[in-house]
């Protein structure tokens, strides 16, 4: 990929050839799903064999039994690390391949940006570009440039203060495109905040991470990024003028405690601020340069947690204690020890908990841990479960719980003796001993009734809008290609029902000799005609379903009924799925104007459809009233998940539609204006991405937090009852729900705060299981020790979700300030408490926020927040954020562009795979970036 390029520029040429991870059959899913044990048959004998030792990345030693044997990638290499042993990659690892879901994963929305994690935020800096101050070969230093006072870093300084580096090389956008730098070492052995980077195969090279001013400026534009050192002596000496500023990945901690950017006003040619000029320039604000390295990603290291790399990056992790950040990611990777301490910092603590996200392809699959009739070890006192963080004392006949502090006794069948280290001798023989996310197996105390079925109920829109536009054709169509993608087994039952003015349900038994269609007229008080019959088994009904969708366009295409029963047919369809629960998908093309529900087209009431300059406005975003809101808690109490699909051309309310998806635990698919011939293919993909993604059903999820921190709030699309849990009636690799946290306590500096997410869910095969995921992080008293290790996606997207809540009840002017506010006061307290006295019109960014501005921008102007938006675009968004997962955001938020008019044969057949595939294609031959001061 190429940085953004001037017009008139040069193009660099890309390498010809497919891409080293291409596959030939586009049709096939992921090998994800390798990995993940919920959608694997009961009967199914490819559980990996019992833990090991961790596997050292050393291409000399014995793989471990955790890991899954397979081809070392041609081609693939370690960036070395000085001064120790150059590591190579285990035998299983594939850094050619982007980690993500297949290609059949619906993306985002509206006019359908590229699916969650698309695209890396991030890349090496350029190894090849001199660092400011440093001249470039034959030309000659300016007296502007020369003469710019260095900014000096920040006093009071950590005792802990790591060595220091310079900052990342930055300057003014190039005008014309960067040479991609060779790949350096690091100087010295990786920290404890390192991750190994791979270059993926048949790279050798690195990109630069912002290219550096051309050779016409330099003389004359004073550099935007002055290095920041620190004011206290320390045992490192600055980089000397001219010396070349070592590689770092952006996103992991910064050589220096408090390395910051530094951006300096507009300058006028020669070298002084213009006259009365105290913006900043918005072309030397940092932004998002992709990279097409593959991290090597240890959860801890020297008995330290690791920062995770950035959200958006593909990374391949090794979980070595503390669960993957692909399951829990934390907004900030050092726990403040006050609440005061957090409140000066401006950010906010909260988690992301994606319970059943993909992992990569060649990271290790997922332990269950059988317990037997006793179930799980957990603690009398906080129930939390058995997990790495838990001390054994008094040879291990009692264990310390790190969540409430409570000593409790092993139980006997579970007493192992001590090593000489303190921990138990069969540590790393036993996953819930040495990972941070295992799969316990769930005995019948969890079980309120016997594991339900997996069952799939289509529900098809037959009114005279959707025949005519083609929607009730596609919707069959895919239905009859996606069956064949349901999970196999006597388990797996479907039904199917057809709605207009009025419900038809269709008997689908083995002993008719076609489909029977029973018609319900009372869409005001709904009834299900059968209580058997409705719902079968799929191996039953293979061929009756077949026949009935190549049917139903046929039967109704002279229809003339342009009502809706939407709310009636949901609720008939709820009564037949009652005793058993399951999903529901519906897909729906007009407003539903009849019967149980219905709603009014509510611009009419003298308010436009788009939402501008009116003060009531935003109130057209909220549920026109709480009928479906109702039927939504009904529904979430018996367990029945609903999605649904909207086809249309004109108005829907999606604003109250949407309510009855967010409750149980569902997603709305929006396919406006909809095009039988673009939106088809979408459709079908969509579905069938929906029905074989990894996923469970009646699940119920709680959040455990050490002494001193306690659950705030959870926020995302599920039902709630109690203060302390979730419902979620349906859960799939997708769904992400943000958990805010609170002090109640002050926390020790230097201690660790743990976090414990419990997801009791059933598979689609029928096993109840739990999946729990545990994170531990430092505790700091240290302002600064905040902004360093501060994650930026996990942070944006937090506050992302709290701006989509306030938009249906706040005016968009003042959502919109509020989102404004988020970022100036964290970048207020870093320069008010961590920053030295700097010029007033220069713009300090810590190191780990820089890309801030840029996304709060971007979010200003995205489709939730514009006033001259139309009310269902912007309730689609509202309802997409509020269960994103934080790969997911950043692309949403921060548009990416690609060259389409310039893509050659080999991309065309490309693009066919899941979006996300495109990123790391070497035939790509641009790629463009949206600039600060330019996002339409």
């Amino acid at each position: 990929m190429a940085a953004p390029v001037p017009p008139g520029a040069p193009r660099q040429q890309p390498p010809t050839g497919p891409p080293p991870n291409f596959q030939q059959n586009p049709n096939a899913l992921a090998d994800n799903f390798q990995n993940m044990n919920l959608n694997r048959p009961p009967s199914s004998n490819t559980r990996p064999p019992p833990f090991g030792q961790p596997p050292p990345f050393s291409s000399s030693s014995p793989a471990s039994p955790m890991t899954r044997p397979g081809p070392f990638p041609s081609g693939a290499t370690l960036r070395p690390a000085s001064g120790s042993p150059s590591p190579t990659l285990p035998p299983n690892m594939a850094p050619g391949r982007p980690s993500g879901p297949p290609f059949g994963q619906p993306p985002p929305f509206g006019a359908r940006p590229p699916p969650p994690g698309a695209f890396p935020s991030s890349m090496p800096p350029s190894a090849g570009s001199p660092p400011y101050g440093a001249p470039l070969p034959g030309t000659r230093p300016s007296p502007v440039a020369s003469s710019s006072p260095v900014n000096m870093g920040p006093s009071g300084s950590s005792q802990h203060q790591p060595p220091m580096g310079a900052p990342p090389a930055m300057g003014p956008p190039a005008r014309g495109p960067p040479q991609a730098g060779a790949m350096r070492p690091f100087m010295g052995s990786p920290g404890a905040g390192a991750s190994q980077v791979l270059p993926p195969s048949g790279m050798g090279q690195a990109a630069p991470a912002f290219g550096g001013p051309p050779q016409a400026m330099l003389g004359s534009v004073a550099s935007p990024y002055a290095p920041q050192m620190p004011s206290q002596p320390v045992s490192m000496v600055p980089p000397m003028p001219g010396s070349m500023p070592p590689p770092r990945m952006y996103g992991m901690p910064p050589p220096m405690q408090n390395q910051m950017t530094a951006i300096s006003p507009v300058i006028g040619q020669t070298g002084g601020t213009q006259p009365g000029a105290s913006k900043i320039d918005p072309n030397q604000i940092p932004r998002p340069i992709p990279s097409s390295s593959v991290i090597l990603h240890d959860t801890r290291q020297g008995n330290q947690a690791n920062p995770p790399p950035p959200a958006t990056s593909d990374y391949i992790v090794r979980d070595t204690g503390n669960c993957s950040p692909r399951y829990m990611r934390c907004t900030i990777n050092q726990i403040p020890c006050t609440a005061d301490l957090l409140t000066t910092s401006g950010m906010q603590l909260a988690l992301l908990v994606q319970p059943l996200a993909l992992p990569h392809p060649s990271e290790e699959p997922i332990q269950i841990v059988d317990f037997g009739e006793g179930g799980p070890v957990r603690c009398s006192r906080c129930k939390g479960y058995i997990n790495p963080f838990m001390k054994f004392i008094d040879q291990g006949r009692r264990f310390i719980c790190n969540l409430c502090g409570f000593t409790d006794e092993t139980p006997r069948d579970y007493h192992c003796n001590l090593g000489p280290d303190g921990r138990r001798r069969d540590a790393d023989e036993r996953p819930e001993l040495c990972r941070g996310t295992v799969e316990f197996v769930a005995t019948k105390e969890y079980m309120v009734r016997e594991p339900m079925p997996a069952v799939y109920f289509f529900l098809i829109d037959v009114s005279m809008n959707a025949v005519q536009t083609g929607a009730t054709a596609a919707a069959c169509s895919s239905i009859n290609q996606v069956i064949g993608d349901l999970p196999e087994g006597p388990r797996t039952m479907v039904g199917i029902a057809t709605f207009d003015s009025t419900i038809h349900f269709y008997n689908l038994k083995r002993a008719l000799q076609q489909p029977l269609m029973l018609i319900v007229p009372d869409v005001q008080d709904v009834y299900t005609p059968l209580q058997t019959d409705v719902i079968v088994s799929v191996s039953e009904c293979r061929q009756h379903l077949e026949l009935l969708l190549e049917s139903i366009p046929t039967m109704f295409e002279n229809t003339r009924t342009s009502e809706s029963a939407f709310g009636a047919a949901i609720k008939a369809a709820f009564l037949a799925m009652k005793s058993t629960g399951g999903k529901l998908m519906v897909f729906q093309s007009v407003l539903p104007s009849i019967g149980l529900g219905a709603l009014a087209a509510r611009e009419a009431e003298g308010r436009s459809n788009v939402s501008a300059g009116d003060k009531e406005a935003h109130k057209l975003l909220q549920p026109a009233d709480k009928t479906l809101k109702d039927m939504a808690v009904e529904f979430a109490e018996y367990q029945v998940c609903v999605d649904v699909f909207i086809t249309t051309k004109t108005y829907v309310d999606i604003a109250s539609i949407s309510v009855i998806p967010k409750v149980t635990g569902g997603q709305v698919y929006y396919y406006h204006p909809f095009s039988v011939v673009s939106d088809s293919v979408k459709l079908c993909n969509d579905l069938r991405w929906n029905v074989s993604r990894p996923q469970g059903f009646e699940a119920v999820m709680r959040v455990r937090c050490s002494q001193g921190i306690q659950v705030q709030e959870y926020h995302g699309n599920f039902c709630k009852r109690i203060p302390t849990d979730v419902d979620l009636p349906g859960i799939d690799c997708d769904k992400a729900i943000m958990v805010t946290l609170k002090h109640d306590d002050k926390l020790q500096d230097g201690a660790e705060c743990a976090f414990q997410c419990a997801l009791l869910y059933t598979t689609v095969y029928g096993e109840r299981r739990i999946r729990v995921t545990t994170l531990s992080l430092p505790c700091t008293s240290n302002l600064s020790n905040l902004f360093r290790m501060a994650d930026l996606d996990t942070q944006f997207v937090c506050f992302l979700k709290q701006a989509a809540r306030e938009i249906p009840i706040t005016p968009p002017l003042h959502v919109r300030e509020q989102v404004t506010n988020f970022c100036i006061n964290i970048l207020l307290s870093y320069r008010k408490f961590c920053a030295t006295v700097s010029s007033s019109g220069q713009l300090i960014l810590p190191e780990a926020l820089k890309l801030l501005p840029l996304y709060t921008l971007a979010l200003i102007k995205s489709a939730g927040l514009r006033i001259d938006g139309k009310i269902d675009d912007r309730s689609f968004w509202i309802n997409y954020v509020s269960s994103v997962s934080t790969p997911s955001a950043i692309p949403l938020v921060y548009p990416r562009m690609i060259a389409v008019h310039d893509l050659d044969t080999q991309m065309v057949l490309l693009s066919l795979l899941h979006f996300r595939y495109l990123v790391n294609m070497s035939t790509m031959k641009e790629f463009i970036y949206w600039r600060m001061g330019k996002i339409a």
